[in-house]
């Protein structure tokens, strides 16, 4: 299997690397908009780089991993998938709502595969959670509590581009609310907070933010978000139910201490961001993908669960700007000709 990678950055030299040590994955082609980025982490892997994008889909591949910035993601996957190929693209698949319905348009006429990088559905903690929600251990849930906390702000250049708080974080923990649970969200209530500095007023953004999420059974959801949390990089899930309750993300490097006399010690080394974190679960998706292309599993992932994920941010966005409750149904789910 020959699988091309595309954009060498931070998160794509990291896929690049666990594809080199997959026993299924073969040979891999790397491309990123700076040639001399992806020549040099070829020649740590053994990989092959090419000279530009345009080269990756000329010399023929299996597969494609787009790992480059939001803006060039509508483009490459409809390029990929036009010609048959599978896709594996970290979220989001593009950086507004539009884009992203006229590209899953564009997969779904292709017929093509398209999973999506929402890597927390292949960590352990957060699998176990499925389980015992599915399984009743827990009991009617009535609570559902979320956190994805960063240990510092990024540059003020990457929030220009991030799609903001609700679209770039906490749209994991929206994937994870409906797939833990199993429920869809109905109605969002949010607000955030610029306080940490004129970067985010000027990305107009907010730096903390949190929402009241009411699922279809009338468990009630509280999602919590913020750049600023200077003790670690923290992302947690706790669900409560009449039965039991459990929590996601809670171990000895959690970044929290507790006041009481007998309360557990502080972590001794606090996560410090979400490659660190996650990193098993990276691998355990790149690895599902290439079972995936190999037509040994199915998608585990696809574009529409991607879809359904940013229809919460965006509901939770307007709810900020228009401090009101947004029901989900404001927000499209299809194209308006599509829709019509």
């Amino acid at each position: 299997m020959r699988i091309g990678l595309i954009g060498t950055g931070r998160i794509g030299s990291f896929h690049a690397a666990a594809l080199s040590r997959h026993r299924d994955a073969g040979s891999l082609v790397l491309a990123d908009a700076e040639p001399a980025r992806a020549a040099a982490l070829a020649d740590r892997l053994g990989a092959t780089a090419a000279p530009d994008v345009d080269a990756v889909f000329a010399w023929g591949v299996d597969a494609v991993v787009i790992a480059s910035p939001t803006a060039t993601h509508p483009e490459l996957i409809t390029r990929a998938v036009r010609l048959g190929l599978p896709v594996f693209c970290e979220k989001p698949i593009a950086a507004d709502l539009p884009a992203t319905l006229a590209t899953l348009a564009e997969v779904d006429a292709a017929g093509t595969v398209l999973q999506l990088g929402f890597m927390r559905r292949f960590d352990a903690g957060y699998r176990t959670a499925r389980e015992l929600v599915r399984s009743g251990a827990l009991g009617r849930l009535h609570t559902v509590r979320t956190m994805t906390a960063d240990a510092a702000p990024p540059p003020a250049g990457y929030l220009e581009t991030s799609g903001g708080l609700y679209r770039d974080c906490l749209v994991h923990d929206f994937d994870m609310v409906r797939w833990v649970t199993g429920r869809e969200v109905t109605e969002v209530y949010a607000t955030g907070s610029d306080a940490a500095g004129p970067a985010f007023r000027a990305a107009r953004d907010v730096d903390t933010a949190a929402a009241v999420l009411t699922l279809d059974d009338g468990t009630l959801v509280t999602a919590t978000g913020t750049r600023c949390n200077g003790a670690g990089y923290d992302v947690r899930m706790e669900l409560a139910g009449e039965l039991d309750q459990v929590s996601a993300g809670l171990d000895d490097r959690t970044p929290i201490a507790s006041t009481e006399p007998l309360g557990p010690p502080p972590a001794r080394k606090p996560w410090t961001g979400f490659l660190e974190r996650f990193a098993p679960a990276y691998e355990a998706e790149l690895d599902a993908f290439v079972r995936l292309v190999r037509g040994d599993a199915p998608n585990p992932c696809d574009g529409r669960e991607g879809l359904a994920a940013l229809r919460i941010a965006e509901a939770c966005e307007l709810s900020r700007r228009e401090r009101r409750p947004v029901a989900l149904p404001e927000i499209p789910a299809t194209l308006p000709s599509a829709a019509a």
